[in-house]
């Protein structure tokens, strides 16, 4: 609710204080040359036996850059990349930066009216695309899109073991009227980009919003935005080039654009990509790998503890482990820390924040609040000021609940084309997030729920995470959802979705049962359904919305 230097208690937990953190770079390009200048010959992304190294990435960017100068690119023109974790991914972001452009990163499970949406709102003038994206999404929306140039690549470019678990059924394809990557890559290979000059205010990429409470936005995602947050990452959990960066997080969303991709950028860590996200493999990639550092949704640690071969041995060198994007109940980190020996620590922050505005300082364990069981999402990171306040606008008292308001170098300049939803998300430059939490005596930082969550039944005000907590702590129970549903009676009633450990086998009338036991009677679930999953977006969000469709 206060500045760093307002609150002394902070340099008992934060691993610095204001102003320690120095980028000195002005934007992610220069940020990614000093590493090349360092360490050339260090790995730069692993996948699936293949080695690039930060010298080799500098040279194929290089080209990627000069190749789109040769079809017509001018600096500030969009580049749109639809793909999933593979290297040409980074390879089109930096090569991008290299031609003064600006990413635009798609969620590959998009479909056609979703990429068109995208494509037009952005105006990209570029697209790369996975052939098998290409195929079945794109061929038929691009010549409606005002994309002039398309760039096609197989996930099973670059790399060495093609016949891993992840590539059963991909075969490489013919996408006609496109140009080759790899083919592009190899025509302007040795060729200098024209120099370019980029401002810490520039955007870098646009990072779209996951659509869960409507069309998506934009974020525009400065260079400055890009480079404070690396930086965050890397001091705060203490991530050099000696770290392995697991790659769980997909790479279009922001978690994986700053927390897998920038970082890696910075520290000169490896960035280890397998395509997507299979638990077994990333288990097995881990152990072979040596990787030490990751975060990501806590859906995907669920889906790794109940994955085959789920054992402390697979995750043994990985001990700096964060999870963000969705509430972490207490149960699920105490069933990681059994099967595999490590704490998760928290981090919270949304795409508008760049990912982080808040974190658990490594090896500090976040208390669980004695009265909600919520656990805490740590404390500000460097340089921030987050208020509560309430539906005025004010400051709330120390452990009142309110609207969380955040001020720091990491909060986007606003919406891309979006001005009215700029000024009333971001008035003056602060982020008003929609989130609703409190803050304790200590500093501590809690979130409650997203403030349209929120369920009323028959006046008594109930948080879908409270139930969900209690829900995981049934022992059948994998994932929880609650939403409030039409209730002639009350108004509004709490529907709980779960589903169900592999052999676990238990009734609606059961697991409500458990909840009635250990909770008020106006909270627990009148309503419960069991579902094969959870529906989620790629970063593990539960979509609320299509819960909520079902009835």
């Amino acid at each position: 609710m206060s500045a760093y230097d307002e609150r002394p208690w902070l340099a008992r937990y934060a691993p610095g204080r204001p102003g320690e953190i120095s980028p000195g770079f002005d934007d992610a390009l220069t940020m990614f040359r000093a590493t090349v200048a360092r360490a050339s010959d260090r790995d730069a992304i692993r996948y699936f036996g293949r080695h690039i190294s930060f010298g080799e990435l500098d040279r194929l960017s290089d080209a990627f850059a000069a190749g789109l100068a040769a079809e017509g690119f001018a600096p500030g023109e969009r580049v749109a990349i639809f793909a999933q974790n593979v290297p040409q991914f980074v390879i089109a972001q930096v090569g991008t930066w290299k031609a003064g452009g600006i990413a635009v990163s798609i969620n590959p499970m998009n479909k056609q009216r979703e990429v068109a949406e995208l494509l037009a709102d952005s105006g990209a003038a570029v697209l790369v695309c996975l052939q098998s994206l290409w195929r079945d999404v794109a061929a038929e929306v691009v010549p409606d899109s005002g994309v002039r140039t398309v760039l096609t690549t197989s996930e099973l470019d670059l790399c060495e073991d093609t016949g891993a678990v992840v590539f059963a059924g991909v075969e490489r394809i013919d996408c006609a009227g496109t140009l080759d990557l790899l083919t592009f890559l190899d025509r302007h290979r040795d060729t200098a980009p024209p120099a370019v000059t980029l401002r810490p205010d520039d955007v870098a990429f646009l990072t779209y919003t996951s659509g869960t409470t409507g069309p998506p936005k934009g974020a525009m995602t400065t260079h400055r935005n890009v480079v404070f947050n690396a930086h965050t990452y890397r001091d705060w959990i203490g991530i050099g080039d000696d770290d392995v960066v697991l790659g769980i997080a997909p790479l279009f969303h922001v978690t994986g654009l700053v927390g897998h991709i920038a970082v890696s950028l910075l520290a000169g860590a490896p960035l280890v990509l397998m395509y997507r996200l299979d638990p077994a493999l990333a288990l097995d990639t881990a152990e072979a790998e040596g990787a030490t550092f990751t975060v990501g949704s806590i859906t995907v640690y669920i889906a790794m503890m109940n994955a085959p071969g789920a054992e402390k041995s697979k995750l043994a060198t990985l001990s700096k482990v964060y999870s963000g994007g969705a509430p972490i109940p207490p149960s699920t980190v105490q069933a990681f820390r059994d099967t595999f020996g490590h704490y998760i620590h928290n981090i919270y922050g949304l795409t508008e924040t760049t990912s982080p505005s808040h974190a658990v300082p490594f090896g500090i364990e976040a208390p669980v609040d004695p009265d909600s069981g919520a656990l805490s999402v740590g404390v500000p990171v460097y340089d921030t000021v987050v208020r509560v306040v309430d539906d005025d606008g004010h400051d709330v008292g120390v452990g009142e609940v309110g609207e969380l308001v955040t001020a720091g170098p990491q909060v986007v300049a606003g919406y891309w084309n979006k001005p009215e939803e700029t000024a009333a998300a971001l008035p003056g430059g602060v982020l008003h997030t929609g989130d609703v939490g409190y803050m304790d005596a200590q500093g501590w930082f809690y979130i409650v729920d997203r403030k349209k969550d929120q369920i009323n039944a028959g006046g008594y005000k109930i948080w879908p995470r409270e139930v969900e907590d209690v829900l995981y702590e049934h022992p059948a129970v994998r994932e929880a959802a609650v939403v409030g549903v039409p209730d002639e009676y009350r108004g509004e009633t709490v529907k709980a979705f779960v589903s169900l450990k592999a052999q676990a086998q238990v009734t609606p009338e059961e697991v409500i049962a458990f909840c009635k036991e250990r909770m008020a009677a106006y909270k627990y679930p009148r309503q419960l359904e069991i579902l094969d999953e959870i529906p989620k977006t790629v970063s593990g969000k539960v979509l609320r919305r299509r819960l909520r469709s079902r009835d």
